[in-house]
């Protein structure tokens, strides 16, 4: 299929980006994307640095499409906190030099690839139309091979193909570098799929954050390939969060302009009236919704409410400021997974303290009120605020450190809006850009 000229990489960054992007399932087939990732955010990086440092003398197409928004030194220097706590928690474990190399080699293919990939799309001459047209080539990439993962395990094909060697760099676990076709649900045994992601529930949030882009998209052939492809990942997937998503980060940012609307306020006094009068009625739905929801996968609500609670006690008790240093083996009780796992504000907790929490806290935060101010004001801010809306519901159920390597194309966009709000403020003077949904002149060009 044709990527059209529209779409067309105008220069290295967008090569880079379009090229790494569009091959997720080459890479995935050999077990390089846990690699691919953050080779790309240092050398974008990288890229980035250098356009700031020799300004005009650096090649036209590279240079510097402004200087670092605010936004984006916030998250520098979170993710720079998240390296000084993991250091000072070791030290107060006696974890040693060894594992202190250890994780940090972790630190900077995780936790900095969110400020990297932010950073590179805020100073980088890189379009939206570049990641969005990308994000649909994956989701035909999706379809094309979606009869054989979906016919396998009926056809009495293995659930794993191979592991690649790549394992030997280093990572979470075997699994980000093995090739699955299916896997099956240790709680009833019927098959679900993980496509190119590590595990099932990780594939329903990337399917998430594939329709968010798609929406954006302007050829209707291609948006529909996009859509088609993160609806199947999210259906296959069979994760309750992936559903949740689906609905909320695609519609939440799509009614932010009636915020401003003053018949919005009316409807809504109007709505919180009734609630008095069904309030009973409807507390009884939710709490009955909520149950059927949880119960859904009963099996793995308990081992995940059981880790947070041994995490959430643990921290109070043993490492309040700088956490426990790393992760630690569970007991029997939550199937020997790892303490601080399956929960990313529990985990900082337990392994970086308040001080981590916080590191990610404030620019998380500060990212939620900028995305949602300026898709309340037009379309600009709707694809920002449904990735940073896919990433903080990721927050909850998953370990953003460690799938960072996967949500780049989200963390890049985030970069592009900061850049785009920051080029608007520089022009005319105030904060309000135009809602036009798309790039500077200076990117464009």
């Amino acid at each position: 299929m044709s990527k059209g000229p529209d779409v067309t990489p105008a220069n290295p960054a967008e090569w880079m980006v379009w090229k790494a992007l569009v091959l997720t399932w080459p890479f995935y087939a050999i077990g390089a994307l846990y690699v691919v990732g953050p080779v790309l955010a240092w050398l974008l990086a990288f890229l980035a640095g250098l356009s700031l440092y020799l300004g005009p003398a650096i090649r036209p197409d590279l240079r510097a499409t402004g200087p670092v928004p605010p936004i984006v030194w916030a998250w520098g220097l979170g993710m720079l906190t998240m390296l000084v706590a993991l250091w000072v928690g070791h030290l107060d474990w006696g974890l040693g030099t060894k594992q202190t190399i250890k994780s940090s080699i972790g630190w900077a293919k995780g936790w900095a690839l969110l400020a990297l990939f932010i950073l590179a799309g805020s100073v980088l001459p890189i379009r939206r139309e570049i990641l969005i047209r990308a994000q649909c080539v994956v989701g035909a990439w999706t379809l094309a091979v979606a009869p054989v993962l979906l016919a396998a395990p009926y056809l009495g094909l293995p659930e794993r193909v191979f592991t690649s060697p790549l394992k030997a760099i280093g990572g979470p676990g075997p699994e980000y570098f093995t090739v699955f076709l299916f896997t099956y649900d240790p709680s009833n045994w019927t098959p679900r799929w993980q496509f190119y992601a590590p595990w099932s529930p990780f594939a329903a949030l990337l399917g998430v954050i594939m329709v968010v882009f798609a929406l954006e998209e302007k050829s209707p052939r291609w948006k529909a390939l996009g859509i088609a492809g993160g609806v199947l990942m999210i259906l296959a997937s069979k994760s309750r969060m992936g559903l949740v998503g689906l609905v909320a980060c695609t519609l939440g940012p799509r009614m932010m302009p009636l915020v401003l609307r003053g018949w919005a306020w009316q409807v809504l006094a109007g709505l919180a009236a009734s609630v008095a009068v069904i309030g009973g009625w409807l507390i009884q739905t939710v709490e009955t919704a909520r149950h059927a929801f949880l119960s859904a996968r009963a099996d793995s609500s308990r081992v995940r409410a059981t880790l947070q609670r041994i995490a959430w006690e643990r921290w109070q008790n043993e490492a309040v400021w700088f956490g426990h240093g790393t992760v630690q083996p569970g007991p029997h009780l939550v199937e020997y997974m790892p303490i601080g796992s399956h929960h990313t504000w529990y985990g900082l907790l337990f392994v970086k303290g308040l001080v981590g929490f916080l590191a990610l806290l404030v620019p998380l935060v500060w990212q939620v009120l900028v995305t949602m101010a300026d898709a309340a004001r037009g379309p600009r801010g709707v694809l920002p605020m449904g990735v940073v809306m896919t990433i903080v519901l990721l927050s909850f159920g998953e370990n953003l450190e460690i799938e960072a390597y996967m949500v780049w194309p989200g963390l890049v966009i985030l970069g592009i809006h900061a850049r785009e709000m920051a080029n608007d403020r520089m022009a005319d003077g105030t904060t309000d850009g135009a809602p036009d949904g798309t790039a500077d002149g200076a990117v464009a060009a």
